[in-house]
């Protein structure tokens, strides 16, 4: 109710708008940006804000600007943008009014939203498919200035924002094509021969005229043939080489991440087995544990004094005709053994067995004993 008897004085009190003022902000303000100083533009104390209990009215639409009443200054409540607002409307702008009671004032302000540079162009055609390979005919009888096809694009914002133009950044062959720069035409600047390749493709680039510039690229497919059959069979072989061309670098690309991977893990190993051996070497090295004696098997002490007693037999060989010979380090001549006692008295006994050697007249042999 209240709101409506408001509606109501406002519109008997359109005649009687004390002030109006304009601003004109940018779209795409961030939250909280400052639009301008209500209080000193119409000329009112902040304090008149206060007491009047000033506040905005916009109607039925989106309420984008807030008023501060302890700065008077007006601020943006929501980002605005202007395609959504006004769509290719120009001017764009949005009105509201002030109110203030005791007693009764209006103020009548206007926002002008000017337009930014916030979108890219869009392309209509060629339409870009993913799946299918779409390519304009171009006869081999074509004269110079045959018109291939039409790059159309559209771009949502406003003004020179919105101005188009046409480049031609790659091509197959850059002597046979051209591109305008206002239309957006793709013609030939020659005519076409029988040396001229089947598949075409060039890239156009579509640019703005904002500031910073925004651009889109689109790439259109040309086959230069007389016949349909021509065209598939051309193109058909196009297609899978770009799908080889594709599968070729993906498993190029994950060979050297293998490769990559099994050489640093390699790397990593010995580094690691080197590390751990030189810990292991320096620990034998610092380690003060006691050295434990190896003996053999046939040479155990048996005396418990710590030393073992080795028994050998030389044998001195020499012919019949001779007396001197050389001398032959031979075997163990004894062979010391322990036992246990059959006793329970836990003793252990030695026994010692000796080989003699027998000194015969005819022998080659003769037994030295060792001192």
């Amino acid at each position: 109710m209240r709101r409506q008897v408001l509606l109501f004085i406002s519109v008997l009190s359109l005649s009687s708008v004390l002030g109006q003022v304009s601003y004109s902000i940018p779209e795409e303000m961030a939250k909280g940006s400052l639009v301008g100083n209500i209080a000193q533009d119409l000329g009112l104390d902040v304090k008149r804000l206060k007491s009047g209990k000033a506040r905005i009215y916009t109607g039925d639409n989106t309420e984008y600007i807030e008023l501060h009443k302890e700065r008077g200054v007006l601020l943006i409540k929501e980002r605005i943008d202007r395609e959504a607002l006004c769509g290719q409307t120009t001017p764009c702008a949005f009105d509201f009014q002030i109110i203030l009671e005791n007693p009764m004032e209006f103020y009548s302000i206007t926002i002008y939203v000017q337009d930014q540079n916030d979108n890219a162009p869009q392309v209509l055609y060629p339409v870009q498919t993913g799946g299918s390979l779409v390519a304009e005919m171009v006869p081999r009888s074509a004269d110079v200035g045959y018109l291939v096809t039409k790059v159309v694009a559209v771009d949502v914002d406003s003004g020179q924002n919105a101005w188009l133009s046409y480049k031609l950044q790659k091509a197959t062959d850059r002597a046979l094509f051209e591109v305008g720069l206002q239309n957006g035409e793709i013609r030939t600047i020659r005519q076409v021969t029988d040396k001229d390749a089947v598949k075409q493709r060039l890239t156009v680039v579509v640019e703005d005229n904002g500031q910073p510039s925004r651009s889109a690229t689109v790439n259109v497919n040309v086959a230069v043939a007389d016949s349909f059959p021509e065209v598939l069979s051309e193109f058909t072989d196009f297609t899978h080489d770009k799908e080889y061309n594709d599968n070729l670098t993906f498993y190029l690309v994950l060979a050297l991440a293998l490769v990559s991977f099994l050489f640093i893990t390699c790397l990593v190993v010995i580094i690691s087995v080197k590390i751990y051996r030189w810990k292991q070497s320096r620990i034998l090295y610092h380690s003060s544990l006691p050295v434990i004696p190896y003996y053999p098997p046939r040479y155990a002490d048996t005396l418990g004094t710590g030393t073992l007693p080795h028994v050998y037999n030389y044998e001195v060989c020499r012919t019949t005709d001779s007396r001197k010979s050389d001398c032959k380090f031979g075997r163990a001549g004894s062979q010391n053994v322990l036992i246990m006692d059959p006793s329970s008295t836990g003793t252990m006994q030695r026994i010692q067995s000796e080989k003699s050697i027998l000194d015969e007249p005819d022998s080659p042999v003769e037994t030295l004993d060792s001192d």
